[in-house]
């Protein structure tokens, strides 16, 4: 796909997906009025993601895509392990250790690369600005 194909939904409805699978195109207000969708059909899928992350890098924005890409990993991460992912991403919430062990926990159990490395960029600019959990 090319910069023309966004937004992907007018150029190409047939290739966003939610989570559930169920093309976006199929999917009405109608049915989400009558309870008729899932959580799943209301999420974005991966896939989606990753083509938007490659229309965005094509058009020379480097820091969306990659934000996509990032994106596209953590839909493989459980709500509940997301919100404490956040919780110790806060500053002054870990340590520079509970960080790193955060990173890799994202690069094995969810093949998160490119969120395991953000993680390790954030570890670095919190020792560096002090915004590391403090020690008692």
């Amino acid at each position: 796909m090319t910069k023309p194909d966004y937004p992907l939904l007018k150029h190409a409805p047939g290739s966003v997906r939610a989570a559930s699978g169920r093309s976006a195109a199929d999917l009405t207000l109608q049915q989400a009025v009558a309870g008729e969708l899932s959580d799943e059909d209301l999420r974005i899928s991966a896939e989606t993601l990753r083509a938007q992350a490659q229309i965005a890098r094509e058009a020379g924005y480097t820091q969306l895509a990659a934000n996509l890409t990032r994106a596209a990993e953590l839909t493989a991460v459980p709500n509940d392990e997301l919100l404490k992912m956040y919780e110790l991403l806060r500053p002054g919430r870990a340590s520079y250790d509970t960080l790193i062990a955060l990173a890799q926990r994202l690069e094995t159990a969810y093949h998160a690369a490119e969120t395991g490395r953000f993680v390790r960029q954030a570890a670095e600019a919190y020792r560096i600005r002090g915004l590391l959990r403090r020690e008692a």
